[in-house]
């Protein structure tokens, strides 16, 4: 599992779905609930499973991000 926190939200989904992972979830960083409709718009805080995990192709890797003008919690 690469390490995708502090990337850009849909850079990081790319990266990971070059690298054969299709089974993501996003959440939001911050506990509002909202729905990351643009996910340029938003960064990474965090990651699971972890950075450095060895993981099959078909694992839930989630995703928590804030906007980009937001810090992470």
């Amino acid at each position: 599992m690469p390490n995708v926190v502090g990337e850009n939200l849909q850079l990081a989904q790319d990266k990971l779905q070059k690298l054969g992972s299709y089974v993501l979830d996003q959440q939001d960083a911050a506990g509002l609930d909202r729905i990351q409709v643009v996910d340029a718009n938003w960064q990474v805080c965090s990651q699971k499973p972890a950075p450095g995990k060895t993981v099959s192709a078909d694992t839930v890797v989630v995703l928590a991000s804030v906007k980009l003008t937001e810090d992470c919690p």
